[in-house]
C-alpha cells in the first residue's frame, strides 16, 4: 500500500514539473538585414517558422527564426526542406509575415539514463509525442558519433521534425532546443536514479558496442556525458 502511494506522489510530481514550452505566434512588425523586429516579446532561444500568406490561399514557409532578446528575432535559411529534387522559396521576409516560434515543440525526444526514468517521464506527460530514443541511437551510430552533442541532436532534429530535447540530468531535466542550441528551462525531477546505460537509454546494447548494459557503475558516466554536452 505504501509503495502505491510512493508511486502516485512521485507521478503527481512528474506531472507538475514536466511544463515544458508550447508554441507561441507573433509577426514581423519590421527588418533589418538579417533580424526583424516582432509584435510581441518571446523568449530567447526558441527556434521557429517564418510563414509568407502569398494569397488565395496559399501559405508557405520561408525561413527559420530565432528569438532574441525582447521583440528581436534571428533570420536564416529554413532547412526543414533538405532535398535536392526540392527547390528552396526564395521570397524575402516580409512585413505582416507570421512567426511561429515553436511549431514542432509537440514533439520531444527525450534523453534518460536508463528504461524506468524514460517509462515514469513519458507516461506522466501526454500531451507531447515522445520520439524513441532508439531513432537517435541509429543515427548516433550511423554517424559514428561516441558522444552526444549539440550538433548530432541538431541534425538529427531537422531530420526527424524534433522540437525539443529534454534531458535527464543530475539537477532535473534540461530542455533543449536542438536548432537554437540553446536551453530553455530546467524542470525539477523526483526519482531515485542509481543506475545507467551508456551513452543513454536505447534497446542497441546487443547491436553495436557504443551501447552498454545498464549497471549502477554506468550513472557517473552517463552524468558527464550530459554535463559536456555543447
Amino acid at each position: 500500500m505504501f509503495r502505491f502511494i510512493l508511486l502516485f506522489l512521485v507521478n503527481i510530481s512528474l506531472l507538475s514539473a514536466l511544463d515544458l514550452p508550447s508554441s507561441v505566434e507573433s509577426r514581423v512588425i519590421s527588418i533589418q538585414d538579417n533580424t526583424i523586429n516582432l509584435s510581441g516579446n518571446i523568449p530567447s532561444g526558441r527556434a521557429g517558422i517564418v510563414i509568407h500568406d502569398y494569397g488565395k490561399g496559399l501559405r508557405a514557409i520561408t525561413h527559420t527564426a530565432i528569438s532574441l532578446k525582447g521583440n528581436r528575432a534571428l533570420i536564416k535559411k529554413y532547412l526543414g526542406l533538405g532535398h535536392d529534387n526540392i527547390p528552396n522559396i526564395k521570397t524575402a521576409v516580409r512585413v505582416g509575415d507570421r512567426v511561429l516560434f515553436g511549431n514542432l515543440y509537440s514533439n520531444v525526444l527525450l534523453i534518460a539514463p536508463n528504461e524506468r526514468v524514460y517509462k515514469s517521464v513519458t507516461e506522466s506527460f501526454s500531451d507531447r509525442f515522445w520520439i524513441h530514443p532508439d531513432l537517435y541511437a541509429n543515427f548516433f551510430i550511423e554517424n559514428g558519433d561516441d558522444i552526444v552533442t549539440i550538433k548530432n541532436l541538431r541534425e538529427f532534429a531537422v531530420k526527424n521534425l524534433v522540437g525539443l530535447v529534454a534531458i535527464v540530468a543530475r539537477d532535473g531535466i534540461r530542455v533543449l532546443d536542438p536548432i537554437s542550441g540553446k536551453y530553455l528551462r530546467r524542470l525539477p525531477l523526483t526519482l531515485n536514479i542509481t543506475e545507467a546505460q551508456t551513452p543513454f537509454y536505447a534497446r542497441f546494447e546487443n547491436i553495436d558496442d557504443t551501447f552498454s548494459g545498464t549497471s549502477a557503475k554506468n550513472l557517473a558516466k552517463y552524468f558527464k556525458m550530459v554535463e559536456e554536452i555543447r
